[in-house]
């Protein structure tokens, strides 16, 4: 007698396992923003409709940051 693993079905209703996505991050020229690394900073340009990249000064520097958008956020 072998034992084979039982095949669950995956609801579509099901909490469990469920995928979640993370809302899409979107900038605009003049917002105000802050990075991980950089610090603060204003979006001074846009490339893109879907916000491909993000032209941001920081002041000192000016930095071009691609999505996704991990250590930067809206303030």
């Amino acid at each position: 007698m072998t034992k084979s693993a039982a095949v669950r079905r995956v609801l579509p209703t099901s909490p469990f396992k469920a995928r979640i996505e993370a809302p899409r991050k979107h900038f605009a020229v003049g917002d105000r923003v802050t990075h991980d690394q950089y610090g603060l900073g204003r979006a001074i340009g846009v490339e893109g409709d879907s916000d491909i990249a993000v032209l941001v000064d920081f002041g000192s520097r000016r930095e071009r940051i691609t999505q996704p958008y991990a250590a930067m956020f809206k303030l």
